[in-house]
């Protein structure tokens, strides 16, 4: 896997999402879109689509969130996915088919060289937490982006608001070492937690009108799929498949019966609904 002009910064990320975290992705790609469907539908709402319009979808994953772009733009709009992930590139591009509207572009955003002021929209569903670099990451997204054109995008809130990760991953560590320490500033999910953070990261990338909503939900791990898909998202998917990389078999048995245990209080029939809490951050390219 090479990507055309890396930012050194990103290379664990890069290697991280082209190795295991990439692959359980793809392998629970159906599900966790399902279960990430009520946020991406906030996004929509709020990015204001309109035809004709031109769109850079930011850490686009396996492409589900570009193709729903794609649909609200019409056939005279334009979507470009970025990731650094090309398995999860190659599998947006087995999904969008002969999508003409859609294209998939394997590219770290921090060093890419967009075309200045092709976009009307830079829209990310949880992509633009990892970049070793925020504030030269998002100026050179800015690049892309005509003048007046705007940003929306979603990025969780502190972990103690997010039970449908904490859950399992306090689980996980009863039995598997805990994860190293990241700091609040570290790359990684929650590292647009802080408020005040993103504020000074999107004003000093040059963006203006920056306004963050935050919005408390549940999320139904389970996508309405029974207790056992709850069981498998957790285990595959976010902090305890991380805390569990690399575990005898043994401590993931031990740790999967923890978890099971420890989801079991939430289960609502077919669905097991948990906290959320993200922020919606909108901005504008003056």
């Amino acid at each position: 896997m090479s990507i055309p002009l890396a930012h050194p910064g990103n290379a664990d990320q890069i290697a991280y999402w082209n190795g295991p975290g990439g692959r359980r992705w793809i392998d629970r790609q159906e599900t966790q879109d399902a279960v990430f469907a009520p946020i991406a539908d906030m996004l929509y709402a709020r990015a204001r689509l309109a035809p004709g319009e031109r769109v850079l979808d930011v850490g686009c994953g396996c492409g589900v969130t570009t193709l729903q772009i794609a649909t609200g733009v019409g056939p005279a709009g334009r979507v470009v996915g970025l990731d650094v992930s090309a398995p999860m590139i190659a599998r947006a591009r087995e999904l969008a088919g002969a999508t003409s509207a859609v294209e998939f572009v394997l590219a770290d955003a921090t060093a890419h060289e967009f075309a200045p002021g092709w976009a009307n929209l830079l829209f990310s569903r949880f992509g633009v937490m990892f970049f070793a670099d925020p504030v030269l990451s998002l100026a050179n997204l800015r690049k892309g982006l005509a003048r007046g054109g705007r940003m929306v995008f979603a990025c969780w809130r502190e972990p103690k608001l997010n039970p449908w990760q904490m859950i399992a991953l306090k689980a996980a560590c009863k039995h598997a070492p805990r994860l190293p320490d990241v700091g609040p500033e570290d790359p990684g999910p929650f590292s647009f937690a802080n408020e005040g953070r993103v504020r000074r990261i999107l004003g000093d990338a040059g963006f203006e009108r920056v306004a963050l909503t935050p919005v408390d939900l549940e999320l139904d791990i389970a996508a309405g799929r029974g207790f056992e898909a709850a069981l498998a998202t957790s285990l595959h998917i976010g902090a305890a498949a991380r805390a569990l990389e690399g575990q005898s078999d043994d401590v993931r048995a031990a740790a999967a019966a923890e978890i099971r245990a420890a989801l079991a209080p939430h289960r609502r029939g077919q669905s097991l609904p948990l906290g959320a809490a993200i922020w919606i951050v909108e901005a504008i390219n003056p």
